[in-house]
């Protein structure tokens, strides 16, 4: 094979790379977009640590830092952040802080449910958003939201209110 030839299949493989690099650079999810999914996931999964755990995202590593109760939960949001899509690494430096005996936040159903309401009202962003049942601090969330930060939103006024357990989102956003 002449050098002339040599050089152009050299140039158009460099072409080629340089072309699928780029590619699957601009696929891969933003840091901004990996945070949110990862802090809706450790919302609503059980025993990923909820609210104790703050999420960090640096071109698609992130970082789980914060206090939670138990290995099994420091554990449990490692392995729910690894499943996100565009993750490439977890850092997990939850700290294991067995939790001081809290007593329980008694409020009935019914009040969880009109706290979560006024919640989602005094947010217009929240608009399409509202709680379909409560049962037993269980609070679940349906709707329509415009973004993914919305939905976040939501799941977070819900977790503030006093007696909530845990929140289940069936929000439907159009943010892809």
């Amino acid at each position: 094979m002449n050098s002339s030839r040599r050089l152009g299949l050299v140039l158009v493989g460099i072409f080629l790379a340089g072309n699928l690099a780029a590619r699957s650079a601009s696929a891969a999810p933003d840091d901004t977009w990996i945070t949110t999914k990862a802090r809706i996931a450790l919302l609503t999964t059980d025993g990923a640590g909820r609210t104790d755990v703050k999420v960090d995202t640096d071109h698609g590593k992130v970082t789980l830092h914060g206090k939670v109760d138990g290995q099994a939960v420091k554990d449990k949001a490692e392995a729910t952040v690894r499943g996100i899509d565009g993750v490439t690494d977890v850092r997990n430096l939850l700290e294991v802080v067995p939790e001081a005996r809290h007593d329980a936040v008694k409020a009935s159903d019914k009040e969880i449910k009109e706290a979560v309401e006024s919640a989602l009202k005094r947010d217009p962003t929240l608009e399409g958003i509202k709680v379909e049942s409560v049962d037993n601090g269980v609070v679940i969330l349906d709707g329509h939201s415009r973004t993914l930060d919305h939905k976040l939103l939501a799941i977070e006024a819900a977790y503030g209110c006093a007696g909530v357990r845990h929140v289940v989102a069936k929000i439907e956003t159009t943010d892809k």
